[in-house]
C-alpha cells in the first residue's frame, strides 16, 4: 500500500522561492492592452524625441528654424518648405514647424507617461521601474531599448504566472 505524503510547498513559477504569490493589478487582457499602448507610445515618443534633437541642433548649432509656407523676407518670393534664419526672421507669415515639433513631443510625452503608469500599475512593478520607463521619453534612443526589454519581461511574467491576473 502507498503511504500518502503531505504536499510540499512548491516554489512559485519564475524560480523565485520568496513564498509570496505573484499578483497582477488586472486581467491578462488589460495587461496586454496596456503593453500594446505602451509599445506604440514608446516608438512614437522616441521618434519625436529624435526629431526634436535634430531640430535643436539646427536651431542652436546653426541658427535655423524649420518653416512651411510664408514669404521670404529678403526676396518677397513664396518660401515653401525648409530651414530659414531665425534672427532676424527670414520667413514672414509661415508656420514655424520647429515650435510645432516641441509642442507635439511635449504632449506626446505626457500621454507616454500615462501609458507608463498604466502598465506599471497593472504589472505591480517596483517604483524604480516606473522611473526607468519615464526616462525613455527624455533620453534619445532609450525608449526603443527600454521598450524591448520591458515588453519581453512583461510577456515572460505573464507566461510564468498564468494564475496571477485578477479575475473579475
Amino acid at each position: 500500500m502507498i503511504d500518502p505524503k503531505p504536499a510540499s510547498p512548491a516554489a512559485p513559477a519564475g524560480g523565485k522561492a520568496s513564498g509570496k504569490k505573484r499578483r497582477f493589478g488586472g486581467t491578462e487582457a488589460q495587461i496586454r492592452s496596456a503593453l500594446k499602448f505602451y509599445k506604440v507610445l514608446a516608438y512614437l515618443t522616441g521618434a519625436m524625441l529624435l526629431l526634436l534633437c535634430a531640430e535643436l541642433v539646427a536651431r542652436y548649432g546653426f541658427g535655423q528654424y524649420l518653416f512651411a509656407g510664408g514669404t521670404d523676407a529678403a526676396t518677397g518670393q513664396p518660401f515653401g518648405f525648409g530651414f530659414a534664419g531665425a534672427e532676424p526672421p527670414a520667413v514672414l507669415g509661415g508656420v514655424n514647424l520647429s515650435v510645432t515639433v516641441l509642442i507635439v513631443h511635449g504632449w506626446m510625452y505626457v500621454v507616454y507617461l500615462m501609458s507608463n503608469f498604466r502598465l506599471w500599475a497593472l504589472m505591480r512593478w517596483p517604483f524604480l521601474k516606473l522611473i526607468l520607463l519615464a526616462l525613455g521619453g527624455v533620453v534619445p534612443f532609450l525608449s526603443f531599448i527600454v521598450e524591448k526589454k520591458v515588453h519581453a519581461e512583461a510577456e515572460a511574467e505573464l507566461a510564468a504566472n498564468p494564475q496571477a491576473a485578477q479575475r473579475y
